[in-house]
This record gives C-alpha cells, structure tokens and sequence, in this order.
C-alpha cells in the first residue's frame, strides 16, 4: 500500500470524540492522587491470556475492580514514538520524538536524542505548573525538566537509555541506591546493540530488578508528598525482545510452555504491582498503561539501505547512481561498500559488540554516526536510510532543509516519494512469494505540526507473515543481507490501559481510546484545561466529575 493511506494519526484527526468531553466542563479537584504504572512493550494480550490462567492477580484484581481499554497508538507508524504521544497528548508531528537517533533540519544525516527534542510539554510539566507535586521514575525516552516540583529520576531500570543516569535533586539517585540497592541488571539495549544475549542470566536479572523496582517506588513515595506519581517497568522491554519464542504449540499468545520465561517476567512484575498498591489507601486513582505490545520480529529494515543504492536513490562515494547496461539486475554496483566497512566486517562482530559496550556512550554515538554517513555521495543522493530496528525510515535529501540537498521541495519531492513507493511497493519475500512491505507511508501525509521534519520523510511498515531475509523484484534483482538483529520480539500494537480507584466504573471497558488521550485524561483528573495543542481527549467516564 503506497503513501496517503489512513494511517493512525489521521484515525486521530478523524474519529469522532465520543470517549472525551470538553476540558472546561471538568470540575475541579484538587485533593485527588494520580498513580500511573507504565509497562514498557507491555503486551495487553499476554496479560489477559495470563490474568485468566491466574497467572497474574493484581492485575487481574485491577481488572476486575476497575476499566480495561485498548488504546490505539503512534506505535504502530513509529514504534519508539508511543511513550512520547503518551506523555504529551500530541502525535509525533507535533512532539517530534520517535528513535534513539533521529533527523534535524541543519543536521546532516542525524543526531542522537537530546534535551532539546521535544515539541510538546510532558504532562508531569503541565500538572507541576499548577501546583501538583510530581515524582517521575525511569519515564524512558524522555530528559530532566527544569523547575519541575517534585523528584525526578532517570535511566535507573530503564532498557534503552536515552539520557544518563542522574537524578534531580543530584544526591537522590546515589540515597535510593544506598537505601534499596544497586539495579541488577546491568545493561542497557546501547550497550550491547542487537546481539544475543544469555537467556538465563537475563531472566534471572529481570525477575530481581522487577522487585527492585518496587521497592525503589516505595522508598520513593515515602521521600517526598506527591500528587502525582509515575513510575515505569522497563524489565517487560527486554523480555519482550528476548523471551518471545521462536516457535509456538498455539496460535493463542502466551499459551504454551515456549512462553515460560516471558511470563516469569510478568509475573515478577505483577507481584511488584502488588508491593506498591499495598502501601496505599484506596483514594489513589491508579493507572496501568503500556504505548505498545509485543509480537514475533519479522522486520527487513536492514535491507534497505542496498535497496536503495540499488535503486540508484542511494549514491556512496565512488559509485554512480544509475546501473550501467552492462550491469545485470540484483548485481551489486561498484564502491556500495566502504573500504572501511569491508575492514570492520572482518572483525567478528561478537568481539565488535564487547569492545563497543566498554566504550564512553559519546564515543559510540561518534564511530556510529561516522560509520553510518561517512560513505554518503551527498552531491548524488536523493533519499536515504535514517537509524531504524523495526520500520524502514527513509530521508529525502531536500534542499533548504537538509545541508547537502538535492530534491527540490514540492513537485520534485513528490515525484521521489512516488517512485520511491512504487519500488518498494514491488518486493517480494521469497519465503511466502507475497508482498515483503504491508505499508508505505510519507509522513507528511499523516502527521501535522511543526516537529514533523524531525521524523522520517517516509514510513516502511514490513509484512509480518514471515522473518524477511531477503527480497526481490525487478528493479534491485535479489538483495539478501543478514540481519544483526538478533531478538525474536519486537513491538507491535496495540497498547492498552487499565484504570482503577475511587471515581473510575467497576468492569466497565473502553472504546475508542488513543494513547494520545492519556495525557488530557490525567489533567482532566485534576480539573486542569489541556493546552489547545493537545490531539487527544480526556476519558471523561475513566475519571468522572
């Protein structure tokens, strides 16, 4: 399917509000506590297959005493981008956050994560404005906010750091480890890349920093008053990654014994829910909220960038953009590989990925950023691939915004997408002989705001009907790449929330929601008007009046 589809942001321009109401006609109250739990890739599916095995009773328990909903999500476009629509109420064009490195209008080729990435306020930055007291715990993807009333921590337990460990106040982060220990994992997803990693030394480690995690937040909750607290599980991201089993005895998710490790993780975690919501009263409104879930890694990001040279979109240094007559089809051009990555390619890459972990992060993001771009013809390139493991993201290299542009915006940047589309629309997985791409997608299409040149210009959301290790078509011949993508799970949607507490419906179950409708519900919790920006709505019978 090629670009201008109805993707999930226009489903958010389009439906209708009927879960929402207007945030002036909320009524104001200022004595209610919010607790949000957030499960990073928490898969809503596996929790009701495991809450109906009794797997997991305080989930359950919340369930059952409470509101379930699935929440549609920017996850399905982008998948880093769920947290970030989550936080903020807006979708990635107005946020601009959506991977670890990421496109800017001046940069050339990309840059990694930093403070000033956000287009959109965070909710805990809205609530604390109007007085609210807020503690935010290992909130992945996101940077310190300066002037916020209350505890902040990062990069604790979380999977995949975006920002440093630290702490604001600084000492709080070295008095929590003092008090309830060091984090037993010690890893995180830059470190190690996308390599295998040992199973059972893993599980082992994420059943222990669930706990940890608990009794983290408990410390914490007695530190200082808050009105509102949010706290997030990342051990749930790397059992997602590294748990979901390469063969299945059921079609239905989590039945089965290849699911043991995954669900110990759960249930690890659920046990550390419990830990918490024993400690307070019943006046707390708690949420539980995960952006996205978790499915089999099927994903054939990693063979796009020779598709595209191939296509002739792409030109390396050396190497001309369009094949020669002599050149047969699926034949690889002259200079497509850098001297350079031809030496690193005869390094092992296991030995590659230990010498990388023990590496300073700035010195990783310098060899990677230089080995990524540095074979990039920009005189001759008109797209190219931008940092991705799941979607293909493609840069078109256009003039006025990109340093080295090429493509002229408007018809010329038109015609690049459409061609580009139509070529990729084309391959084919020669494991199903089907369509290797389910989706293309031009961002501008589906994304409104003034973050949007911060995204990719287009989207590749693969077909999930079988690992893609190798496609074909006309136009590129036969492209086969090995994938150093080593995890068998990846994201996938939908994400889904669970609510429960004093003004929240017994088993009553929503429709309709978005995650983008997270945020304006919260401050609608405490009688606070969303900014007009906001692209969400708040869940007006979650929170009642």
């Amino acid at each position: 399917m090629v670009c201008g589809q109805e993707s999930c942001a226009e489903a958010i321009a389009a439906r209708s509000w009927e879960v929402g109401t207007d945030f002036k006609e909320m009524a104001h109250n200022p004595d209610r506590k919010v607790l949000v739990i957030g499960l990073d890739v928490g898969d809503g599916k596996l929790i009701r297959e495991w809450c109906r095995q009794e797997y997991l009773p305080n989930l359950n328990s919340l369930i059952a005493n409470g509101t379930w909903g699935w929440l549609k999500t920017s996850a399905e476009t982008l998948h880093v981008s769920g947290w970030p629509s989550l936080y903020t109420g807006t979708s990635p064009g107005k946020h601009g956050v959506y991977y670890t490195f990421q496109p800017a209008p001046g940069q050339v080729g990309f840059r990694r994560f930093g403070p000033s990435q956000y287009g959109s306020p965070f909710l805990w930055q809205l609530l604390s404005t109007k007085g609210k007291k807020c503690t935010i715990f290992d909130a992945p993807y996101v940077h310190p906010c300066d002037g916020l009333t209350g505890l902040q921590i990062f990069e604790w337990g979380t999977w995949a750091w975006y920002w440093k460990r630290m702490s604001i106040p600084r000492k709080l982060v070295h008095e929590m480890a003092h008090a309830c220990g060091p984090y037993p994992l010690e890893f995180e997803a830059n470190q190690i890349g996308l390599s295998a990693v040992d199973s059972s030394d893993l599980h082992r480690s994420l059943i222990e920093a669930a706990a940890s995690k608990a009794k983290c937040t408990r410390w914490l909750m007695k530190r200082a008053a808050w009105d509102f607290f949010c706290v997030v599980f990342g051990e749930t991201h790397p059992a997602a990654h590294y748990f979901w089993p390469k063969e299945t005895d059921s079609e239905v998710p989590g039945s089965g014994p290849h699911y043991q490790f995954l669900r110990d993780v759960y249930v690890a975690t659920d046990h550390a829910i419990g830990e918490i919501l024993g400690s307070l009263d019943e006046s707390v409104t708690v949420f539980i909220v995960s952006g996205d879930g978790v499915g089999p890694n099927h994903a054939g990001w990693h063979l796009l960038p020779e598709v595209l040279q191939r296509l002739g979109f792409t030109a390396s240094r050396g190497s001309q953009t369009e094949a020669s007559d002599a050149e047969q089809p699926g034949q690889a051009k002259p200079g497509s590989r850098s001297l350079a990555r031809r030496m690193r390619d005869l390094i092992p890459a296991d030995f590659r990925s230990q010498i990388t972990r023990h590496l300073p992060a700035h010195w990783r993001d310098a060899f990677y950023l230089r080995n990524s771009t540095a074979n990039i013809d920009w005189s001759k390139t008109r797209a190219f691939c931008l940092p991705t493991d799941l979607e293909g993201c493609i840069r078109i290299n256009l003039k006025g915004r990109d340093p080295h542009g090429v493509v002229e915006d408007g018809r010329e940047y038109e015609e690049v997408c459409q061609k580009l589309a139509g070529a990729l629309d084309k391959l084919i997985n020669p494991r199903t002989g089907r369509p290797a791409v389910h989706q293309i997608l031009c961002a501008r299409k589906i994304f409104s705001g003034e973050r949007r040149d911060y995204l990719p210009d287009m989207i590749v959301l693969w077909s999930n009907e079988a690992p893609i290790s190798k496609v074909r078509s006309s136009e590129v011949g036969s492209v086969e790449v090995a994938s150093p993508d080593q995890r068998t799970g990846t994201h996938h949607p939908p994400g889904f929330v669970i609510a429960r507490g004093p003004h929240v419906p017994k088993g009553w179950v929503l429709t309709g929601g978005d995650v983008v409708d997270f945020a304006p519900t919260v401050l609608a919790h405490f009688g606070i008007d969303g900014p007009h920006q906001m692209d969400g709505r708040p869940w007006q019978e979650v929170i009642g009046n």
